[in-house]
């Protein structure tokens, strides 16, 4: 899927960093269109279009005044001369008159995106007027807000490359609840829903004109547990993200400084009450370490099952009884095999390659201790779902250990397991080949012993899967089992 700056790529005279920068302001500037109350687009000079529309985004707090998608598109022959005007002159400029939309009419402002004082694009606001109400003292203070940020932008203060990208869920949002600070960190303006995420917290005083940092401080039961990004944050000195905790109610903060050419002015700090999402991440995490747990259990408990056969067959005197039971030992070391590497992830998934390169020498050596046999290992495996995982690694124990025994026959010699993914017709396919450089396939059909009938049920009926035996080249046998890993 395309980026957005890639129409722009072949004649943009971008810096180190620049292009960056304005992935970065497109990640964030919905904050700035839910503050001002408008559409935001981004403009960039195009030699055929005027400029081309880069970017759009729509205010969550209030009505779009686009309905249609104008992205990769031209700009109006109305709008282009005040973008050119703000492109040339690197400060904000504002339409003369009002502009008509439909019903609407709006009021237009450009505002040039300047880094290391060169303008790199260009941000237009379009804000509906239609509204005769007189705006109220919370839209009053975003729309300040938002023209603070974008003011910064034209200095290159903005978006801040310090900002914090993904990390955890909750990143509060505008509508969320919004607390404007001084330079002092004294809270000048609190919307309603900032006011109400701090009296969940267990605040009960009004904010504004008080210290947000002492604020928060006296919400803190046990200081060890306190993020160190907190009072940074609570501040406003540092455009990061913290948490705070308090009588069960997780907040979610985070800070973006106000700056201008000479310093920092105040601050804005965005908060969301988060309680919800981190108890079900806390459940999330329980259900996780149970699951570990009973894959730890699982493989504790088959590891005894294959200790008891192990005992068992030591008392055996028929070779026969004995040799069955440390076949069945190994079939259950195996399967223990893949719950221990499950009880160690937190996926369902296992490491394959990692799995079987343990298992794979063991089984040759096991299979027959007196012999001189040589494993050889290629191609990958990669990641598996565990209900491939068991079934597979059983086929691979019961395939190599019928190479050594049967494929060997008592002498030296080699073994290889070859893996190889790739795309088919259906989707992803997983193709294995257990090689040996032994005797060869018989001249004439043989009864399949108990191994082999559990290979087969295990590839057509646990893997879906095909298996074919047929004479190596350079001679020896050479099984290929494939199955599909298609919607696995």
């Amino acid at each position: 899927m395309a980026i957005f700056t890639d129409p722009i790529r072949e004649h943009a005279d971008f810096g180190p960093g620049d292009a960056e920068w304005l992935h970065l302001l497109v990640g964030d500037w919905q904050m700035v269109a839910d503050l001002a109350f408008a559409d935001l687009a981004l403009w960039f000079p195009h030699p055929d279009l005027g400029y081309i529309a880069l970017a759009h985004v729509r205010p969550s707090t209030t009505h779009t005044v686009f309905h249609g998608d104008f992205v990769g598109e031209g700009i109006r022959s109305d709008l282009q001369p005040l973008v050119d005007k703000a492109w040339n002159s690197r400060s904000i400029e504002r339409s003369s008159e009002t502009n008509w939309s439909s019903d609407m009419a709006l009021r237009v402002e450009a505002v040039p995106m300047v880094r290391n004082g060169r303008t790199l694009a260009v941000v237009t606001t379009h804000m509906d007027l239609s509204s005769s109400r007189m705006p109220s003292r919370l839209e009053l203070t975003y729309r300040q807000c938002a023209y603070d940020l974008l003011r910064m932008g034209t200095l290159g203060l903005w978006p801040d490359f310090a900002s914090p990208t993904g990390s955890r869920r909750g990143a509060p949002r505008v509508g969320d609840g919004l607390i404007r600070l001084d330079a002092e960190g004294m809270v000048q303006y609190a919307s309603p829903n900032g006011v109400s995420a701090f009296r969940r917290l267990g605040d009960g005083e009004a904010l504004e004109g008080r210290s947000l940092a002492e604020v928060t401080a006296s919400l803190l039961k046990d200081r060890r547990m306190v993020d160190e990004t907190l009072p940074l944050v609570v501040t406003g000195r540092m455009p990061w993200r913290s948490e705070i905790e308090s009588r069960g109610v997780s907040l979610s903060l985070r800070a973006i400084p106000l700056r201008d050419e000479q310093q920092r002015f105040g601050a804005l700090v965005l908060c969301r009450d988060v309680s919800e999402l981190r108890r079900r991440e806390m459940e999330l995490v329980t259900k996780d370490a149970t699951i570990r747990e009973i894959h730890h259990r699982v493989k504790n408990n088959l590891q005894t099952v294959a200790a008891l056969l192990r005992m068992q067959s030591r008392r055996m005197v028929s070779d026969e009884a004995k040799q069955g039971l440390e076949q069945a030992m190994r079939r259950v070391a195996t399967i223990a095999l893949v719950h221990e590497t499950l009880s160690q992830g937190l996926t369902q998934s296992v490491d394959f390659d990692e799995l079987i390169g343990r298992q794979f020498r063991l089984s040759a050596e096991v299979a027959s201790p007196s012999q001189q046999v040589r494993t050889e290992r290629s191609g990958t495996f990669g990641e598996l779902p565990s209900d491939l995982a068991t079934p597979l690694a059983l086929v691979i124990n019961e395939l190599v250990t019928n190479a050594v025994e049967h494929g060997l026959e008592g002498r030296a010699g080699t073994v290889w397991l070859i893996a190889d993914r790739s795309e088919g017709e259906d989707g992803e396919e997983l193709t294995v080949i257990i090689a040996d450089d032994g005797v060869g396939l018989p001249d004439t059909p043989h009864v399949e012993g108990l191994g082999l009938q559990i290979v087969r049920t295990l590839v057509t009926s646990e893997l879906g899967g095909t298996i074919q035996w047929q004479p190596r080249e350079g001679g020896g046998t050479a099984v290929q089992v494939r199955l599909s890993l298609a919607g696995k």
